[in-house]
Protein backbone atom coordinates (compact mmCIF):
# COMPACT_ATOMS: atom_id res chain seq x y z
CA UNK A 1 0.00 0.00 0.00
CA UNK A 2 3.02 2.43 1.03
CA UNK A 3 4.42 1.83 -2.47
CA UNK A 4 1.15 2.41 -4.36
CA UNK A 5 0.45 5.65 -2.72
CA UNK A 6 4.25 6.88 -3.28
CA UNK A 7 3.77 5.69 -6.53
CA UNK A 8 0.28 7.50 -7.11
CA UNK A 9 0.71 10.74 -5.52
CA UNK A 10 0.54 13.50 -4.44
CA UNK A 11 -3.53 13.34 -4.77
CA UNK A 12 -4.88 16.22 -7.21
CA UNK A 13 -8.49 17.24 -7.93
CA UNK A 14 -8.39 17.10 -11.94
CA UNK A 15 -6.88 12.57 -10.82
CA UNK A 16 -9.83 10.46 -11.61
CA UNK A 17 -8.34 8.11 -8.95
CA UNK A 18 -8.15 10.67 -6.37
CA UNK A 19 -11.46 8.77 -4.31
CA UNK A 20 -9.31 5.51 -4.81
CA UNK A 21 -5.95 7.49 -3.68
CA UNK A 22 -8.24 9.21 -0.27
CA UNK A 23 -9.37 5.57 0.60
CA UNK A 24 -6.16 3.67 0.66
CA UNK A 25 -4.68 6.45 2.98
CA UNK A 26 -7.40 6.45 5.60
CA UNK A 27 -7.62 2.45 5.42
CA UNK A 28 -5.35 1.69 7.15
CA UNK A 29 -5.32 4.38 9.58
CA UNK A 30 -8.58 3.81 10.74
CA UNK A 31 -7.84 0.53 11.35
CA UNK A 32 -4.86 1.68 13.68
CA UNK A 33 -7.42 3.80 15.22
CA UNK A 34 -9.96 1.35 15.86
CA UNK A 35 -7.54 -0.59 17.89
CA UNK A 36 -6.54 2.57 20.00
CA UNK A 37 -9.97 3.74 20.59
CA UNK A 38 -11.38 2.12 24.09
CA UNK A 39 -14.48 0.15 24.77
CA UNK A 40 -15.91 3.40 26.41
CA UNK A 41 -14.47 6.03 23.45
CA UNK A 42 -15.86 7.42 20.76
CA UNK A 43 -14.16 8.84 16.83
CA UNK A 44 -15.11 12.11 15.68
CA UNK A 45 -13.99 12.66 12.15
CA UNK A 46 -14.40 16.28 10.19
CA UNK A 47 -14.93 16.02 6.75
CA UNK A 48 -16.08 18.08 3.83
CA UNK A 49 -18.27 17.46 0.75
CA UNK A 50 -15.88 15.51 -1.74
CA UNK A 51 -14.99 12.14 0.61
CA UNK A 52 -17.89 12.28 3.39
CA UNK A 53 -20.60 9.74 1.41
CA UNK A 54 -17.04 7.42 0.76
CA UNK A 55 -16.17 8.09 4.26
CA UNK A 56 -19.63 6.75 5.73
CA UNK A 57 -19.45 3.22 3.76
CA UNK A 58 -15.32 2.73 5.38
CA UNK A 59 -16.43 4.00 8.53
CA UNK A 60 -19.23 1.30 8.45
CA UNK A 61 -16.94 -1.50 7.27
CA UNK A 62 -13.73 -0.69 10.18
CA UNK A 63 -16.10 0.07 13.07
CA UNK A 64 -19.89 -1.70 12.12
CA UNK A 65 -22.59 0.31 10.71
CA UNK A 66 -24.33 -0.83 14.12
CA UNK A 67 -21.79 1.86 15.30
CA UNK A 68 -22.84 4.86 14.06
CA UNK A 69 -23.76 7.76 16.39
CA UNK A 70 -24.29 10.41 14.20
CA UNK A 71 -23.61 13.03 11.05
CA UNK A 72 -23.86 16.47 12.26
CA UNK A 73 -23.51 19.08 10.23
CA UNK A 74 -21.51 22.38 11.46
CA UNK A 75 -21.60 25.80 9.73
CA UNK A 76 -18.02 26.70 8.62
CA UNK A 77 -18.65 29.79 7.28
CA UNK A 78 -21.08 32.85 6.98
CA UNK A 79 -21.80 33.56 3.47
CA UNK A 80 -21.20 31.17 0.33
CA UNK A 81 -18.43 31.90 -2.23
CA UNK A 82 -20.09 33.54 -5.37
CA UNK A 83 -18.00 31.80 -8.05
CA UNK A 84 -20.17 28.88 -7.72
CA UNK A 85 -24.47 28.77 -8.43
CA UNK A 86 -24.28 26.09 -5.19
CA UNK A 87 -21.67 26.75 -2.25
CA UNK A 88 -20.83 24.61 0.62
CA UNK A 89 -21.15 26.49 4.07
CA UNK A 90 -20.95 23.31 6.07
CA UNK A 91 -18.89 20.94 6.84
CA UNK A 92 -19.72 16.92 9.12
CA UNK A 93 -18.27 15.71 11.61
CA UNK A 94 -18.82 11.85 11.29
CA UNK A 95 -19.36 10.10 14.91
CA UNK A 96 -18.99 6.28 15.64
CA UNK A 97 -18.93 4.61 18.90
CA UNK A 98 -20.59 1.70 20.96
CA UNK A 99 -23.78 3.19 21.86
CA UNK A 100 -24.37 0.86 25.09
CA UNK A 101 -20.84 1.69 26.43
CA UNK A 102 -19.88 5.11 25.59
CA UNK A 103 -21.03 7.83 27.60
CA UNK A 104 -21.86 10.87 25.85
CA UNK A 105 -22.54 14.05 28.30
CA UNK A 106 -25.28 15.64 27.68
CA UNK A 107 -26.64 19.47 27.37
CA UNK A 108 -27.63 20.50 31.04
CA UNK A 109 -30.91 21.95 31.23
CA UNK A 110 -31.73 25.42 32.64
CA UNK A 111 -33.75 24.47 36.35
CA UNK A 112 -34.67 28.24 36.72
CA UNK A 113 -38.57 28.85 37.95
CA UNK A 114 -38.66 26.03 40.42
CA UNK A 115 -40.15 26.53 43.87
CA UNK A 116 -41.59 25.42 46.73
CA UNK A 117 -44.62 27.95 47.71
CA UNK A 118 -47.24 25.56 49.19
CA UNK A 119 -44.48 23.40 50.79
CA UNK A 120 -45.33 20.04 48.79
CA UNK A 121 -43.06 17.59 50.37
CA UNK A 122 -42.33 16.55 46.55
CA UNK A 123 -40.06 19.02 46.33
CA UNK A 124 -39.33 22.60 44.39
CA UNK A 125 -41.73 22.58 41.33
CA UNK A 126 -42.95 25.08 38.61
CA UNK A 127 -46.13 25.41 36.33
CA UNK A 128 -46.62 23.94 32.64
CA UNK A 129 -49.56 24.18 30.43
CA UNK A 130 -52.03 21.32 29.93
CA UNK A 131 -53.03 21.94 26.38
CA UNK A 132 -50.56 21.71 23.58
CA UNK A 133 -51.74 22.10 19.43
CA UNK A 134 -53.82 19.46 17.48
CA UNK A 135 -52.06 19.94 14.70
CA UNK A 136 -50.55 16.45 13.21
CA UNK A 137 -51.51 14.78 16.30
CA UNK A 138 -52.94 11.12 17.01
CA UNK A 139 -55.96 10.11 18.43
CA UNK A 140 -57.15 13.80 18.75
CA UNK A 141 -60.75 12.84 19.70
CA UNK A 142 -59.66 10.60 22.72
CA UNK A 143 -57.36 13.95 24.23
CA UNK A 144 -60.22 16.27 24.32
CA UNK A 145 -62.33 15.77 27.37
CA UNK A 146 -63.38 17.54 30.27
CA UNK A 147 -61.19 18.26 33.51
CA UNK A 148 -63.49 18.39 36.32
CA UNK A 149 -62.18 21.05 39.36
CA UNK A 150 -63.38 18.85 42.11
CA UNK A 151 -64.01 22.00 44.24
CA UNK A 152 -66.74 23.77 42.34
CA UNK A 153 -67.20 20.69 40.20
CA UNK A 154 -67.03 23.47 36.36
CA UNK A 155 -65.97 21.67 33.39
CA UNK A 156 -62.82 22.79 31.40
CA UNK A 157 -62.13 21.75 27.91
CA UNK A 158 -58.95 22.72 26.16
CA UNK A 159 -58.84 25.83 23.84
CA UNK A 160 -60.38 25.60 20.36
CA UNK A 161 -57.36 23.66 18.18
CA UNK A 162 -55.86 22.18 20.78
CA UNK A 163 -56.03 19.40 23.24
CA UNK A 164 -54.89 18.00 26.39
CA UNK A 165 -51.20 16.96 26.64
CA UNK A 166 -52.01 13.78 29.16
CA UNK A 167 -54.53 11.51 28.56
CA UNK A 168 -57.91 11.40 30.28
CA UNK A 169 -56.86 8.43 32.60
CA UNK A 170 -53.63 10.32 33.40
CA UNK A 171 -55.38 13.46 34.43
CA UNK A 172 -57.32 11.88 36.55
CA UNK A 173 -54.23 10.52 38.51
CA UNK A 174 -52.66 14.01 38.34
CA UNK A 175 -56.15 15.22 40.12
CA UNK A 176 -55.62 12.74 43.23
CA UNK A 177 -52.20 13.33 43.53
CA UNK A 178 -53.05 17.15 43.37
CA UNK A 179 -50.71 17.91 40.38
CA UNK A 180 -53.53 19.86 38.60
CA UNK A 181 -53.77 23.73 39.69
CA UNK A 182 -57.15 25.38 38.53
CA UNK A 183 -56.13 28.49 37.67
CA UNK A 184 -58.15 31.67 36.89
CA UNK A 185 -59.07 30.82 32.90
CA UNK A 186 -57.99 26.73 32.64
CA UNK A 187 -56.08 24.20 34.44
CA UNK A 188 -51.87 23.97 34.95
CA UNK A 189 -50.25 21.05 36.02
CA UNK A 190 -47.47 21.12 38.24
CA UNK A 191 -43.28 19.95 37.07
CA UNK A 192 -41.24 19.16 39.84
CA UNK A 193 -38.01 19.40 39.33
CA UNK A 194 -36.53 15.99 40.42
CA UNK A 195 -38.62 14.82 37.39
CA UNK A 196 -36.18 16.58 34.91
CA UNK A 197 -34.14 14.45 32.93
CA UNK A 198 -30.18 14.86 33.34
CA UNK A 199 -29.39 16.80 30.06
CA UNK A 200 -31.31 17.55 26.77
CA UNK A 201 -30.59 15.55 23.55
CA UNK A 202 -27.91 17.21 21.27
CA UNK A 203 -29.10 18.21 17.85
CA UNK A 204 -27.39 17.38 15.19
CA UNK A 205 -26.93 20.75 13.19
CA UNK A 206 -24.71 22.65 14.95
CA UNK A 207 -25.25 26.64 14.04
CA UNK A 208 -25.70 28.51 16.99
CA UNK A 209 -24.84 28.11 21.02
CA UNK A 210 -25.93 29.61 23.92
CA UNK A 211 -24.72 32.91 22.97
CA UNK A 212 -24.27 33.44 19.14
CA UNK A 213 -23.78 31.81 16.32
CA UNK A 214 -21.46 28.57 16.51
CA UNK A 215 -17.71 29.45 16.24
CA UNK A 216 -16.66 29.23 12.06
CA UNK A 217 -13.45 29.00 10.18
CA UNK A 218 -13.15 32.75 10.33
CA UNK A 219 -12.97 32.59 13.83
CA UNK A 220 -10.21 29.57 13.59
CA UNK A 221 -8.20 32.26 11.54
CA UNK A 222 -8.47 35.22 13.91
CA UNK A 223 -6.95 32.85 16.84
CA UNK A 224 -3.92 32.09 14.54
CA UNK A 225 -3.84 35.45 14.20
CA UNK A 226 -4.07 36.52 17.80
CA UNK A 227 -1.28 33.23 18.26
CA UNK A 228 0.85 34.17 15.62
CA UNK A 229 0.40 37.69 14.55
CA UNK A 230 -0.09 36.46 11.13
CA UNK A 231 -2.20 34.09 8.78
CA UNK A 232 0.13 30.71 9.02
CA UNK A 233 -2.09 27.76 8.94
CA UNK A 234 -4.74 27.44 5.61
CA UNK A 235 -7.74 25.77 7.18
CA UNK A 236 -7.47 25.62 11.06
CA UNK A 237 -10.37 24.40 13.30
CA UNK A 238 -12.05 26.94 15.74
CA UNK A 239 -11.28 25.96 19.53
CA UNK A 240 -14.84 26.19 19.78
CA UNK A 241 -15.89 23.37 18.01
CA UNK A 242 -13.29 20.88 19.34
CA UNK A 243 -14.41 22.29 22.81
CA UNK A 244 -18.04 20.87 22.54
CA UNK A 245 -16.64 17.62 20.88
CA UNK A 246 -14.58 17.56 24.21
CA UNK A 247 -17.80 18.70 26.35
CA UNK A 248 -19.51 16.15 25.18
CA UNK A 249 -17.62 12.62 24.80
CA UNK A 250 -14.59 13.52 27.26
CA UNK A 251 -14.42 12.94 31.17
CA UNK A 252 -12.17 15.05 33.17
CA UNK A 253 -9.57 12.45 33.12
CA UNK A 254 -10.21 10.94 29.47
CA UNK A 255 -6.85 10.86 26.88
CA UNK A 256 -7.84 12.83 23.43
CA UNK A 257 -5.91 11.50 20.60
CA UNK A 258 -6.11 13.93 17.16
CA UNK A 259 -4.09 11.79 14.80
CA UNK A 260 -4.40 14.85 11.91
CA UNK A 261 -3.22 17.62 14.48
CA UNK A 262 -3.07 20.59 11.99
CA UNK A 263 -2.63 24.12 13.52
CA UNK A 264 -3.29 22.08 17.31
CA UNK A 265 -6.82 22.85 18.25
CA UNK A 266 -7.54 20.14 19.40
CA UNK A 267 -4.36 20.60 22.35
CA UNK A 268 -5.48 24.23 23.02
CA UNK A 269 -8.91 23.13 23.42
CA UNK A 270 -8.22 20.35 26.18
CA UNK A 271 -6.02 22.73 28.08
CA UNK A 272 -8.54 25.38 28.08
CA UNK A 273 -11.24 22.97 28.96
CA UNK A 274 -9.25 22.05 31.81
CA UNK A 275 -8.39 25.43 32.81
CA UNK A 276 -12.07 25.81 32.95
CA UNK A 277 -13.42 22.89 34.75
CA UNK A 278 -10.27 21.80 36.96
CA UNK A 279 -9.95 18.87 34.55
CA UNK A 280 -6.77 16.74 33.70
CA UNK A 281 -7.31 15.17 29.91
CA UNK A 282 -4.64 14.43 28.11
CA UNK A 283 -3.60 15.08 24.50
CA UNK A 284 -1.75 13.14 22.01
CA UNK A 285 -1.31 14.84 18.52
CA UNK A 286 -0.23 13.45 15.16
CA UNK A 287 1.30 15.50 12.56
CA UNK A 288 3.43 14.29 9.55
CA UNK A 289 3.75 17.72 7.86
CA UNK A 290 7.14 19.51 8.27
CA UNK A 291 5.20 22.41 10.15
CA UNK A 292 4.26 20.06 13.00
CA UNK A 293 7.35 21.47 15.25
CA UNK A 294 6.96 25.48 14.25
CA UNK A 295 3.04 25.70 14.52
CA UNK A 296 1.54 22.44 15.80
CA UNK A 297 4.32 22.19 18.33
CA UNK A 298 4.51 26.17 19.14
CA UNK A 299 1.16 26.56 19.62
CA UNK A 300 0.54 24.38 22.27
CA UNK A 301 3.67 25.97 23.75
CA UNK A 302 2.53 29.56 23.51
CA UNK A 303 -1.21 28.83 24.95
CA UNK A 304 0.41 27.03 27.68
CA UNK A 305 2.62 29.51 28.47
CA UNK A 306 0.83 32.34 27.77
CA UNK A 307 0.82 35.00 25.26
CA UNK A 308 1.25 38.20 26.37
CA UNK A 309 -0.91 40.59 23.48
CA UNK A 310 -3.99 38.14 23.66
CA UNK A 311 -7.34 39.73 24.34
CA UNK A 312 -8.43 37.00 26.35
CA UNK A 313 -7.08 37.13 30.31
CA UNK A 314 -6.99 33.54 30.94
CA UNK A 315 -5.03 33.27 27.70
CA UNK A 316 -2.37 36.23 28.56
CA UNK A 317 -1.80 34.52 31.61
CA UNK A 318 -1.30 30.82 30.00
CA UNK A 319 -3.19 28.10 30.01
CA UNK A 320 -1.06 25.92 31.73
CA UNK A 321 0.06 22.27 31.32
CA UNK A 322 3.08 20.75 29.38
CA UNK A 323 3.87 18.38 26.89
CA UNK A 324 6.81 15.97 25.34
CA UNK A 325 7.69 16.65 21.72
CA UNK A 326 8.26 13.71 20.08
CA UNK A 327 9.71 12.86 15.79
CA UNK A 328 10.04 9.61 14.62
CA UNK A 329 13.42 7.72 13.36
CA UNK A 330 14.03 6.47 10.50
CA UNK A 331 12.40 2.99 9.64
CA UNK A 332 14.14 0.12 10.32
CA UNK A 333 13.34 -2.33 7.29
CA UNK A 334 14.68 -5.59 6.12
CA UNK A 335 15.63 -4.99 2.29
CA UNK A 336 17.98 -2.35 3.81
CA UNK A 337 19.22 -3.92 6.44
CA UNK A 338 20.65 -6.97 3.57
CA UNK A 339 21.95 -4.59 1.56
CA UNK A 340 23.93 -2.56 4.07
CA UNK A 341 22.02 1.02 2.22
CA UNK A 342 20.00 1.44 5.55
CA UNK A 343 21.87 -0.21 9.08
CA UNK A 344 20.08 1.59 12.50
CA UNK A 345 22.36 2.09 14.83
CA UNK A 346 22.92 -0.08 17.89
CA UNK A 347 20.77 1.63 20.38
CA UNK A 348 17.97 2.02 17.39
CA UNK A 349 17.50 -0.84 16.76
CA UNK A 350 17.95 -2.49 20.33
CA UNK A 351 14.62 -0.41 20.99
CA UNK A 352 13.22 -1.31 18.17
CA UNK A 353 13.90 -5.31 18.78
CA UNK A 354 12.63 -4.68 23.06
CA UNK A 355 9.54 -2.69 22.32
CA UNK A 356 8.57 -5.22 19.25
CA UNK A 357 9.00 -7.94 21.52
CA UNK A 358 7.69 -7.14 25.08
CA UNK A 359 5.05 -4.22 24.13
CA UNK A 360 7.18 -1.92 25.83
CA UNK A 361 10.19 0.52 25.98
CA UNK A 362 13.10 -0.09 27.67
CA UNK A 363 14.05 3.47 29.36
CA UNK A 364 17.88 2.73 28.72
CA UNK A 365 19.49 0.82 26.45
CA UNK A 366 23.04 0.09 27.41
CA UNK A 367 25.40 -2.41 25.49
CA UNK A 368 27.62 -4.49 27.52
CA UNK A 369 30.42 -6.89 26.46
CA UNK A 370 28.66 -9.54 26.04
CA UNK A 371 26.11 -7.28 23.87
CA UNK A 372 23.36 -7.61 26.31
CA UNK A 373 21.46 -4.61 26.10
CA UNK A 374 18.52 -5.53 28.78
CA UNK A 375 16.29 -7.86 30.97
CA UNK A 376 12.76 -8.27 31.94
CA UNK A 377 11.61 -10.27 34.77
CA UNK A 378 12.38 -13.50 33.38
CA UNK A 379 14.00 -12.87 29.92
CA UNK A 380 17.85 -11.39 29.10
CA UNK A 381 18.16 -9.62 25.48
CA UNK A 382 21.28 -9.65 23.40
CA UNK A 383 22.09 -7.95 20.05
CA UNK A 384 25.34 -9.12 18.41
CA UNK A 385 25.29 -6.01 16.11
CA UNK A 386 27.17 -3.54 14.89
CA UNK A 387 26.46 -0.87 11.71
CA UNK A 388 28.76 -1.96 9.17
CA UNK A 389 28.78 -4.95 6.58
CA UNK A 390 32.29 -5.91 7.50
CA UNK A 391 31.11 -6.82 10.83
CA UNK A 392 27.93 -8.23 10.01
CA UNK A 393 29.33 -10.76 7.12
CA UNK A 394 32.12 -11.81 9.73
CA UNK A 395 31.79 -14.69 12.05
CA UNK A 396 32.19 -11.85 14.48
CA UNK A 397 28.62 -11.58 13.92
CA UNK A 398 27.89 -15.00 14.71
CA UNK A 399 26.58 -16.81 17.86
CA UNK A 400 29.35 -19.56 18.66
CA UNK A 401 29.03 -22.04 21.09
CA UNK A 402 31.68 -19.63 23.31
CA UNK A 403 29.47 -17.09 23.35
CA UNK A 404 26.45 -19.52 24.11
CA UNK A 405 28.36 -20.82 27.09
CA UNK A 406 28.73 -17.44 28.49
CA UNK A 407 24.87 -16.71 27.90
CA UNK A 408 23.49 -19.80 29.33
CA UNK A 409 26.00 -19.20 32.31
CA UNK A 410 24.84 -15.62 32.88
CA UNK A 411 21.15 -17.07 32.55
CA UNK A 412 21.98 -19.87 34.88
CA UNK A 413 23.30 -17.34 37.72
CA UNK A 414 20.30 -14.95 36.94
CA UNK A 415 17.67 -17.64 36.91
CA UNK A 416 16.25 -16.18 33.09
CA UNK A 417 16.14 -17.34 29.83
CA UNK A 418 18.28 -15.62 26.94
CA UNK A 419 16.84 -14.10 23.34
CA UNK A 420 19.60 -13.75 21.35
CA UNK A 421 19.72 -11.33 18.39
CA UNK A 422 22.26 -12.21 15.49
CA UNK A 423 22.73 -12.14 11.85
CA UNK A 424 23.87 -15.78 11.94
CA UNK A 425 24.85 -18.80 14.24
CA UNK A 426 27.16 -21.78 14.39
CA UNK A 427 24.82 -23.49 16.85
CA UNK A 428 21.87 -25.55 16.73
CA UNK A 429 18.69 -24.08 17.65
CA UNK A 430 18.54 -28.07 19.81
CA UNK A 431 21.63 -27.20 21.72
CA UNK A 432 20.37 -23.95 22.29
CA UNK A 433 16.87 -24.49 23.66
CA UNK A 434 18.32 -26.91 25.90
CA UNK A 435 20.97 -23.91 27.41
CA UNK A 436 17.87 -21.80 27.93
CA UNK A 437 18.59 -19.61 24.53
CA UNK A 438 16.25 -18.90 21.75
CA UNK A 439 18.30 -18.11 18.34
CA UNK A 440 16.51 -14.65 16.34
CA UNK A 441 18.00 -14.05 13.43
CA UNK A 442 18.47 -10.39 11.72
CA UNK A 443 16.45 -9.27 10.59
CA UNK A 444 13.90 -11.32 10.03
CA UNK A 445 12.95 -13.23 13.41
CA UNK A 446 12.31 -9.86 15.83
CA UNK A 447 9.03 -11.16 17.21
CA UNK A 448 6.50 -10.77 20.34
CA UNK A 449 6.95 -13.14 23.06
CA UNK A 450 4.82 -13.92 26.35
CA UNK A 451 6.39 -13.92 29.27
CA UNK A 452 5.25 -16.26 32.17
Amino acid sequence: MQTWLQKNSPIDVEDMERHDKWLCMMWPRLHLLRELLSDEGVIFISIDDNEQHHLRMLMDEVFGSENFVSHIIWRKRGDPPSNKRFASTTEYLIMYGNEEKINLRQRGEGTGNFANPDNDPRGEWRYEKLFISNKGGRETQSMIYPIINPVDGKEHWPPANNRWAISKDKAEEYLKAGRIVFGKTRPIRKKFKSELRQGITWSNLWTTDNHGKFPMNRDANAEIVELFEDQRFETPKPVGLIDRILRIATGPNDIVLDSFAGSGTTAHAVLALNKADGGNRKFILVECKDYADTITAERVRRVSNGIPTAKDKTLQNGLGGNFTYCTLGEPIDEEGMLTGENLPTYETLAHYIAYTATGTAFNTITKQKDYCFGETHTIRFYLIYEPTLDFLESPKSALNAKRAEQIAKMCKATGKRAYVYAPQKFISQKELTGMGITFCQLPYNIHRFTET
